[in-house]
């Protein structure tokens, strides 16, 4: 059984969407500086996306800090939201790569991640970012209760 078919059609659209609107900054990120800090889209009750982004107040932050700031807020502002994807530069082993992680979850209970793995070739004049083959996981941190999916 796919996790779409436990969610409506809506929550189906809103978790592509996310997924469709957290990859293309992390992915230029990537083109231009080689790595990114992590962020998160947050999908409004009326449907209005926004970026969200957490500091702690130093230039160089633990990406693990950022996330549980990330993670914490967008808990704390769920009664207002339908959906949200919380992106994050990560290692993976299988295949050995460095990957862009997006947990996207939705209100109805849907809830995953997906791994892009990617190499980076420094090139004279910036660089050139190839991707591996995107691929689903289970979401390890949850925003609103409930079984995660997958």
């Amino acid at each position: 059984m796919s996790w779409r078919d436990s969610v409506s059609q809506s929550a189906q659209d809103d978790l592509d969407r996310l997924l469709g609107e957290a990859l293309p900054f992390a992915q230029k990120m990537l083109a231009k500086n080689g790595e990114f800090f992590p962020y998160a889209i947050a999908l409004a009750a009326d449907g209005t996306a926004r970026m969200v982004a957490a500091y702690e107040g130093s230039e160089n932050p633990p990406s693990t800090e950022l996330l549980t700031m990330l993670f914490d807020g967008l808990r704390d502002q769920s009664s207002d939201l339908r959906g949200a994807a919380i992106v994050s530069d990560v290692r993976i082993k299988d295949p050995d790569s460095d990957a862009i992680r997006v947990e996207v979850e939705h209100i109805e209970g849907a809830a995953m991640a997906v791994v892009l793995p990617y190499r980076i070739q420094k090139k004279l004049l910036g660089r050139d970012v190839t991707y591996g083959e995107m691929r689903a996981l289970s979401a390890e941190r949850r925003i609103w209760p409930g079984p995660a999916t997958s």
